[in-house]
C-alpha cells in the first residue's frame, strides 16, 4: 500500500483538486464545539498534521489505494462548494488507515454566503454495515466570487452553533416583555378592580344599641331561655336513665336556679385556678373560699356534671342505630346547643370589611375518631374547628367542626381548603365586597377566581410547589437582600415574591404589586445591626394586619377559658361554646361602647371585669328565678297545706315511722352520714322531715337531729 502523503496544511483549491481527482471518495464534513478540533489530523500520528484519513479498516477495497500527487495552486480559483454534513463512524482495526473520503456537498445552498468548508476527524467507531458512496456531483464554482485562504477556525454558517452558545443565544433573545415572567419592583403594574363594599347589613352589632345591655343579657343572646330548658330537660332524664341503671347517687331534678349557679361556678374557676376541682370546697387556708361552698355543695355540683347531657336520649339512640351508616352523625350529641350558638353568632353581629378564616384546636386527650393533629399550631393535639372571624374585633362569626374526611363534591375536586371557605362563607348573609385573608391550606388560584366570580376579594398566602403557583428561571436570586421583590401578574391574580428573613409568596386579587410602602427591620451592616426601612409590597402589609383574626379571638378564648379536663367528649364542647359565647359578648359590650359614647362610662369594662359582672349576675339571676318559681307554685302549696290540714292522717309535727310494717326497706341514716359515719342503715324515718335517722337506744340520732333543727330556728 502506498504511503500517505501528510501535509501540515491544505488550502481550499487544493483540496478541491483531491475531490476531483478522487471520483470515488466521500467527504465527511461535521462541525465540532471547539474551533481547534476543526483541523483534520491523521489518526495514528503525533505529528501536527491536520490531515486525517477515514478509519474504515473492516473493508479492504481501498488498500491498494495511492494519494494523488501534490496539487498545484490556481491562478483564478473558483469558489468553495457547499457540503451537507454526513457523520461517518467505523470501528478502528489493525489495517492502515485508508485514504480520506470525501462527499460533495448538495447544491441546495442557504441564505447565508459561501464559505471555504471544514473537517473533523471521523469517530474510530464504525457501524458493521458499510455506508455506499454517493455518485459525485460536478463543481460548477462561480468565478465572480473572490477567493479568500482560511487559516484555521470555524466559517461562519456552516456549522450548529456549540452549547454555551445556544445558552447565551437563549438568554438574549429572552421576551422582555409577557404575563409568564417575574418583574422587579420598577416595572409599574395596573391597579386591579375591587368590587364595592356593600353588606346586607350595617357591620358591628344588630341588637338595639339604645337599650342598657348588662353582661348577664348579652349572654342570653347565645345561651337562650330555649337553649337552657333543652340541657336542663335532657340532663335530668340522663340521670334518671342512669339511676334506673342501678347508679347509686343522689340526685335531685335539675332547676334554672341550680343550673345557673353552676355556669357561675363553672366561670369562677376559669377566673381563679387551683391544681384541683376539689379545692374550692376546701375549708381550710389557703382554700378557703366563700364561694362556691356557700351556694352549692361538691356533691351537688359534680352530679350535675356528672350527669350533663345535650341532646336527646331518644335521637341519639336513633343515631346509634346509623352507626358505619352514611347517615350516622358523630356529632350528635352536641347538635342542640352547637347550631343554636352558630345561629346566635351570625345573627347578633355583621362582620367588618377584613374578615379571616383559619384553624382553632380545642385541646383534647380523648380517643375519638374526630381528634386531629396539626404540628404548627400550640395545641397540636385536639378538635379542629374551621373559624370565620373578624379581623378588627376577632369575633366568631361562623365556625364548624371538622369530622374527617368527606366525600362531597367541591372537596374531591378542588380540595378540603377551597370547600371549607365555601362552606364558611354563607354570601346570602354576608354580602358583596368583602376581603377575605387565608393561609397557605387554602390559598388557590381557583380559590381567589371563583371568590372574585362572587364579588369577593382575597389575598392569601401560597407554596411555591402548589400547581397554581407560577414557575419561571427569571425569580429572586439566591443571595438576595431583604426587600428585594418579584410579581407576576395574570388575569386578575397577583403573585408576589418578597424577600424577609426568609421569602415570601402570596397571592392576591386585591392589591396592585408595589407602591411604596417600608416596614422597620434590623439590619447588621459592618458588624453592627441598625433599623432601617425596607421596602415592603402592598399585600404583605395588609396580610399581616387582617389574617390575625381567629388567632385574636383564639387568645381571648384563651385568657380565662373554662375549659377543664373531662371524660366524656361532648363536655369538652360544652366548654367550649360556653367560651365563644362569653368572649362574643364582650366584644359586642365593647362595639356598643363605641356607638353609645356614654358619657358617664369612660371605657369599656376588660374582659377580667367583664367575666366577674357576669357571674355575679348569674347568681342574682339564680335567686331571682328561684323566687318566681315559688311564687308561681304558691297557689298549689297553699292548696296541699289545706288538704293536709284537714287530712287527720297527714304528718303535722314530727313523727317517727317505718318505712314499711315489716321494716324490710332501710335506708343511709342522715346524720350519721353528716358526722363521717358512712353505711349506717335504718328503717325508721321521720314522717315530716323525710329524713332515714337511727332510732335505737345506743344510737338516737333521730333526737340529735331534732334538736339541731330547733337551734337553727331559734338562733
Amino acid at each position: 500500500m502506498a504511503t500517505l502523503v501528510q501535509k501540515t496544511r491544505y488550502t481550499v483549491e487544493e483540496a478541491l483538486k483531491l475531490i476531483e481527482e478522487d471520483n470515488d471518495a466521500t467527504v465527511c464534513v461535521h462541525d465540532s464545539s471547539s474551533e481547534d478540533e476543526d483541523l483534520l489530523h491523521p489518526a495514528n500520528s503525533d505529528s501536527g498534521s491536520e490531515y486525517c484519513p477515514s478509519s474504515e479498516s473492516e473493508s479492504d477495497e481501498d488498500e491498494d489505494y495511492e494519494p494523488p500527487k501534490k496539487a498545484t495552486k490556481q491562478t483564478a480559483p473558483a469558489p468553495p462548494p457547499k457540503f451537507s454534513p454526513r457523520p461517518l463512524s467505523s470501528e478502528a482495526s489493525s489495517t492502515p488507515p485508508p485514504s480520506p473520503t470525501f462527499q460533495p456537498l448538495s447544491s441546495e445552498a442557504s441564505s447565508t454566503p459561501p464559505s471555504s468548508p471544514t473537517f473533523q476527524p471521523l469517530s474510530p467507531k464504525a457501524s458493521s454495515t458499510p455506508l455506499p458512496r454517493p455518485t459525485p456531483q460536478p463543481l460548477s464554482p462561480s468565478p465572480s466570487t473572490p477567493t479568500t485562504v482560511r487559516k484555521r477556525g470555524r466559517p461562519p454558517g456552516t456549522s450548529p452553533p456549540s452549547k454555551k452558545r445556544r445558552q447565551n443565544a437563549k438568554r438574549l433573545f429572552a421576551p422582555s416583555e409577557g404575563e409568564d415572567r417575574w418583574r422587579n419592583r420598577e416595572e409599574e403594574d395596573i391597579t386591579p378592580h375591587v368590587p364595592s363594599f356593600m353588606p346586607v347589613r350595617t357591620p358591628g352589632p344588630n341588637i338595639d344599641t339604645s337599650k342598657n345591655w348588662s353582661p348577664l343579657s348579652l349572654f342570653h343572646l347565645y345561651f337562650s331561655t330555649k337553649v337552657v330548658k333543652t340541657i336542663i330537660n335532657n340532663t335530668n332524664a340522663n340521670a334518671a336513665r342512669k339511676k334506673a341503671g342501678g347508679m347509686a347517687f343522689k340526685w335531685e331534678d335539675l332547676t334554672v336556679k341550680d343550673f345557673y349557679i353552676f355556669l357561675s361556678i363553672i366561670l369562677f374557676m376559669g377566673l381563679v385556678p387551683v391544681p384541683q376541682r376539689s379545692d374550692y370546697w376546701r375549708a381550710r387556708w389557703p382554700y378557703n373560699f366563700p364561694f362556691p361552698r356557700k351556694s352549692m355543695t361538691r356533691d351537688r355540683f359534680e352530679a350535675i356534671m356528672w350527669s350533663l347531657h345535650l341532646s336527646n336520649l331518644k335521637e341519639d339512640e336513633e343515631n346509634e342505630r346509623k352507626k358505619h351508616t352514611p347517615d350516622y352523625d358523630r356529632l350528635q350529641k352536641i347538635k342542640p346547643l352547637y347550631t343554636d350558638i352558630i345561629h346566635a353568632c351570625r345573627s347578633f353581629f355583621q362582620p367588618y370589611q377584613h374578615i379571616s378564616i383559619d384553624e382553632r384546636m380545642v385541646a383534647t386527650k380523648a380517643r375519638i375518631s374526630i381528634k386531629q393533629y396539626i404540628k404548627n399550631k400550640p395545641i397540636k393535639w385536639g378538635y379542629k374547628l374551621f373559624v370565620l372571624a373578624d379581623s378588627l374585633t376577632g369575633y366568631t362569626w361562623n365556625f364548624f367542626v371538622y369530622t374527617g374526611k368527606s366525600a362531597s363534591t367541591s372537596t374531591a375536586s378542588h380540595g378540603l381548603g377551597y370547600s371549607t371557605v365555601m362552606d364558611l362563607m354563607p354570601l346570602g348573609l354576608l354580602g358583596r365586597g368583602y376581603k377575605l385573608y387565608t393561609d397557605n391550606f387554602y390559598t388557590s388560584a381557583t380559590l381567589l377566581n371563583d371568590l372574585l366570580e362572587l364579588n369577593t376579594a382575597a389575598c392569601g398566602t401560597l407554596r411555591k410547589n402548589h400547581v397554581d403557583f407560577p414557575q419561571s428561571k427569571n425569580d429572586l436570586p439566591k443571595n438576595a437582600q431583604r426587600g428585594d421583590m418579584r410579581w407576576m401578574r395574570s388575569g386578575q391574580l397577583l403573585f408576589v415574591k418578597w424577600m424577609d428573613t426568609r421569602e415570601v409568596a402570596i397571592c392576591s386579587t386585591i392589591h396592585k404589586a408595589d407602591s411604596g410602602q417600608t416596614v422597620k427591620r434590623k439590619v447588621k451592616e459592618d458588624g453592627l445591626w441598625q433599623t432601617k426601612d425596607i421596602p415592603v409590597p402592598d399585600s404583605i402589609v395588609d396580610y399581616n394586619a387582617n389574617m390575625g383574626g381567629v388567632d385574636l379571638s383564639d387568645a381571648l378564648i384563651g385568657y380565662y377559658t373554662v375549659h377543664h379536663k373531662t371524660k366524656k367528649w361532648y363536655k369538652t364542647f360544652f366548654y367550649h361554646f360556653l367560651d365563644i359565647a362569653i368572649v362574643n359578648s364582650f366584644l359586642l359590650h365593647k362595639e356598643l361602647f363605641k356607638q353609645r359614647q356614654d358619657p358617664t362610662q369612660t371605657k369599656p369594662l376588660t374582659q377580667k371585669v367583664f367575666r366577674e359582672q357576669l357571674g355575679k349576675e348569674m347568681l342574682d339571676f339564680a335567686e331571682a328565678s328561684a323566687a318566681s318559681a315559688d311564687s308561681t307554685s304558691s297557689a298549689a302549696s297553699a292548696t296541699s297545706t289545706s288538704s293536709a290540714a284537714n287530712n287527720p292522717m297527714s304528718p303535722t309535727k314530727c313523727v317517727p315511722g317505718y318505712y314499711d310494717g315489716d321494716g324490710r326497706v332501710r335506708k343511709h341514716c342522715k346524720w350519721c352520714l353528716e358526722q363521717g359515719i358512712p353505711r349506717v342503715k335504718t328503717p325508721v324515718y321521720c314522717k315530716k322531715c323525710s329524713v332515714p335517722l337511727c332510732f335505737v337506744p345506743k344510737r338516737n340520732c333521730y333526737e340529735l337531729w331534732h334538736e339541731r333543727k330547733q337551734k337553727k330556728m331559734f338562733s
